[in-house]
């Protein structure tokens, strides 16, 4: 005859656990509400909408104004002008924030707090501020052959170094901390070794920092695709605007439908969506490394 397992007792859910399950819960959906009201309209028609009023049973629900916002608006087009623009400004971004993060990171000289203090007061300067002397600097540089409209304005290689120019401070600031951490016997062993500068970094350094840049290859695709500031101010020409400058295609002169917004709107952000879950493990890796250190 076996002997019976000892009960335990069950564990008392406290009341202040309770509470913030609750408050977690309401402020989830809360944040959630808004994409699911956006969700639920564009899959109704206007008709519909306009008859019965938003907060009302649906008769029907569909993808046509999916369809319709992709075809109307001429997204495809649109979403390769952003693909244009994001995929150079983020590479361009990485590479160069990790060379000054590297060289102030593992070099010692005098000017080295300073430099990285130059890079990342970049990031204090409100972008209206510069508005009116980067517009003219733009329509005086000629680029002809090298950009449609002969100049740096209404061009993607403006948008690209714009970007490049705002984003590196903070890509820079978190790659020099990270950089830190590595143990120097690495870089001094290679050093012994014969290996050159650009070994070091090449090699060496920048595969280790795989998390920290995919956690801000992740922030910066985010950043960059839904930049709508600087693509009003730097383009001028339709065809040439990036994604999130299509949705005014969509609006009309005197009718605008808030059901086919709602759906183009969904369709803009499938791409980050997709950028984040592809790099999502490396994402939190990159956020969380460190935070059991010491």
């Amino acid at each position: 005859m076996t002997a019976a397992s000892p009960a335990f007792p069950r564990a008392r859910v406290r009341p202040a656990r309770l509470v913030l399950h609750l408050f977690l819960t309401a402020t989830a959906l809360a944040w959630l509400a808004p994409l699911l009201w956006a969700v639920y309209s564009a899959l109704r028609p206007y008709a519909e909408t306009s008859t019965k009023g938003y907060v009302s049973w649906p008769d029907k629900l569909s993808l046509d104004n999916f369809t319709d916002a992709f075809t109307q608006s001429g997204m495809a087009h649109y979403f390769g002008n952003t693909l244009l623009i994001a995929v150079p400004a983020v590479l361009l971004t990485l590479f160069a924030s990790s060379c000054v993060a590297f060289y102030v990171s593992r070099f010692d000289f005098r000017l080295n707090l300073a430099l990285l203090l130059v890079f990342t007061a970049g990031n204090l300067l409100p972008q209206q501020v510069i508005i009116t002397p980067l517009y003219r600097l733009y329509l005086l540089v000629d680029l002809p052959g090298i950009t449609a409209s002969g100049k740096l304005y209404d061009s993607a290689l403006g948008l690209v170094l714009i970007h490049v120019a705002f984003q590196s401070g903070f890509c820079t600031f978190v790659l020099s901390n990270y950089m830190r951490m590595l143990p120097h016997e690495l870089t001094e062993a290679a050093l012994v070794d014969g290996a050159s500068v650009w070994r070091l970094y090449w090699q060496i350094v920048l595969p280790l920092c795989r998390p920290a840049m995919a956690a801000l290859a992740t922030l910066l695709s985010i950043w960059i695709y839904n930049d709508f500031f600087w693509a009003i101010v730097l383009v001028a020409t339709g065809e040439n605007m990036p994604i999130t400058s299509a949705l005014q295609n969509l609006s009309g002169q005197y009718f605008t439908d808030p059901n086919l917004i709602a759906a183009g709107a969904l369709l803009t952000a499938v791409p980050t969506l997709l950028v984040y879950f592809a790099l999502q493990r490396q994402f939190v890796s990159g956020l969380t490394l460190g935070a059991n250190k010491g």
